[in-house]
């Protein structure tokens, strides 16, 4: 919160008077920031909202007034997010809002009054405030942003495929963490769920490493499977990732692994009682 400074009204009166002059020359600085990715319209469009509601912060009878203070942060704020989805940097974002000090003072100059002078600096004050209150919104936007980033590609890279009638798959690839863990066994019960399915495998062959962690969130996976009433099995079983399990002594006890997906497959398939062959193509 800005401390109270002495009385601005001539500067709101300069705020009021030279209004479309002010917004003008602060898109025209702002815009340099930014490099032209946005256009003297759109900056022109955004500013104009929250040049009212700096406006509104600076009284005519002197003073900053601090009930106006909550509209103002959040349409920083709401510019925050908008520049931070963008893909402007926190910097650009702030240079945004103290690119308008120097279109007042630009405007304020060659004043002989010297409380003008006095209330472009309390001025200045406020701006800093203000462009300090952007960057932490900005900070906040983007982690917000991070996050259902991270989520979103967590549901990209655990599908669960449906490979025959009553046989589901999950094929995962990196790395396999308790957050990964958990929307796994959420993805997959809730397919077991919908389709009815008997029978679910979990392929590793993507995983880059087996250790003991990644064996106790293969194990959750695996446990919650059974309760839904499938049998799970693990393929993808490599030779190097088979002898790290024996060498960790890790036991999958009576989980049934395979070394392929195309294994896991046949196995499931001649569990429902599907008679699967191998036909080789007949020479002439």
């Amino acid at each position: 919160m800005v401390a109270e400074s002495g009385p601005v009204h001539r500067l709101a009166e300069v705020f009021e008077t030279d209004r479309d002059r002010l917004v003008g020359r602060w898109a025209e600085l702002a815009g340099s920031a930014l490099r032209g990715r946005l256009t003297t319209t759109e900056l022109e469009r955004d500013l104009r909202e929250l040049y009212t509601a700096i406006a509104a912060v600076i009284t005519l009878d002197g003073g900053l007034d601090r009930s106006e203070f909550t509209e103002l942060k959040a349409q920083l704020a709401d510019l925050s997010r908008s520049r931070a989805r963008q893909g402007f940097s926190p910097s650009e974002t702030a240079a945004g809002v103290f690119a308008l000090k120097q279109a007042v003072s630009e405007l304020t100059e060659n004043a002989a009054d010297p409380q003008v002078f006095r209330e472009v600096l309390a001025f200045s004050s406020l701006l800093d405030t203000l462009g300090l209150w952007t960057f932490e919104t900005y900070a906040a936007a983007r982690e917000e942003i991070i996050r259902e980033q991270s989520e979103q590609l967590l549901e990209l890279t655990t599908p669960v495929v449906k490979l025959w009638e009553g046989v589901l798959a999950v094929p995962l690839v990196g790395t396999l963490d308790s957050a990964r863990t958990q929307v796994v066994m959420e993805k997959l019960l809730e397919a077991l769920v919908e389709t009815g399915s008997e029978h679910a495998i979990v392929d590793i062959t993507g995983v880059l490493a087996v250790d003991t962690q990644v064996a106790q969130h293969l194990l959750k996976t695996v446990v919650a499977a059974r309760l839904m009433g499938a049998e799970c099995i693990i393929s993808g079983i490599r030779p190097q990732i088979a002898q790290t399990i024996v060498a960790l002594g890790i036991e999958f006890g009576d989980i049934t692994t395979k070394a392929t997906l195309a294994d896991a497959l046949r196995h499931a398939l001649q569990r429902d009682g599907v008679v699967v062959t191998r036909t080789r193509e007949r020479t002439r």
